[in-house]
């Protein structure tokens, strides 16, 4: 498939998950002069914290909540106590954590759970853990997206890339010198100046490289980077170079654009919008 035929197809993907985060942000009541996550929330994520402690204190309550559920139908009162127990805990700690968020929470839910768990009432205990769920799903709708987006997403504009040679490049300088280099490949096959494409193309491999290094800053496997970057990039990149030494402007045409789909396309489909919107809303 040539990159005329696949890149619609992307742009249309792109566009969707662009608009869907659009909307979910619309609904959160954000827009560009403004932004509602509280100050405090930045000292339960990285790097501020060692751990993301904040997002594991809400997988911990969900897991709670869903043991309160199963020991209540099961009618095991011993059980529920612990679980349940764990989960007004960490619940009450919530606006300790962001203080900002105190009205947020609503001590009277979880209350009433305890008092029908200490009078044996489990019916009553599931009601009172559904309206808790409601509870949290409401904060969820308004500030999840953008917790996420804020403190779980990289930000991209402070990495550096090593140019191998004790210089560094910033990150969205390299990205632009990695087009300018793609179309400089384009630009010499068309005119038939394929000296010129061949030592683009060189090129190209080196800042595709440099780049590949970096990667591990996020990723701890070379599975992410391999996929990208790996062998089946590198065979295309290879039919390329074979395809400028032919001077086969055709052939060289629809190498150049699979591999744009295997580089370009593929990275910013997974980081490229939301690093975008990153920077719009928090910087």
């Amino acid at each position: 498939m040539s990159w005329s035929e696949f890149a619609p197809t992307v742009r249309h993907r792109a566009a969707a998950v662009g608009i869907g985060l659009l909307c979910m942000l619309c609904a959160a009541g954000l827009n560009a002069a403004g932004n509602p996550l509280p100050d405090s929330l930045g000292q339960w994520y990285k790097p501020a914290n060692k751990r993301q402690v904040w997002l594991h204190t809400m997988f911990t309550m969900r897991r709670e909540l869903q043991a309160v559920r199963e020991y209540a139908r099961q009618g095991d009162g011993a059980r529920l106590t612990d679980w349940s127990t764990k989960l007004a805990g960490h619940y009450r700690k919530l606006a300790q954590m962001v203080p900002e968020w105190k009205d947020e929470t609503d001590l009277s839910l979880i209350e009433d759970l305890e008092q029908h768990r200490d009078a044996g009432d489990f019916a009553a205990v599931l009601r009172a853990a559904d309206h808790l769920e409601r509870d949290c799903r409401s904060c969820h709708r308004q500030y999840q997206a953008l917790t996420a987006l804020r403190y779980r997403w990289p930000r991209f504009d402070e990495l550096q890339i090593d140019d191998g040679h004790g210089g560094s490049t910033p990150y969205r300088d390299h990205m632009q010198m990695l087009s300018t280099t793609l179309n400089r490949i384009k630009i010499a096959g068309e005119d038939g100046r394929w000296n010129a494409a061949k030592t683009s193309l060189d090129d190209f491999r080196k800042q595709l490289d440099d780049l590949g290094e970096n990667c591990q800053a996020c990723h701890r496997d070379s599975a992410p980077r391999e996929r990208i970057l790996g062998g089946d990039t590198a065979a295309t990149l290879d039919q390329l170079g074979h395809a400028l030494l032919a001077e086969d402007i055709k052939g060289a045409g629809r190498r150049l654009g699979k591999a744009a789909v295997q580089t370009c396309a593929r990275c910013h489909g997974v980081h490229r919008l939301l690093s975008d919107m990153q920077r719009h809303l928090f910087d």
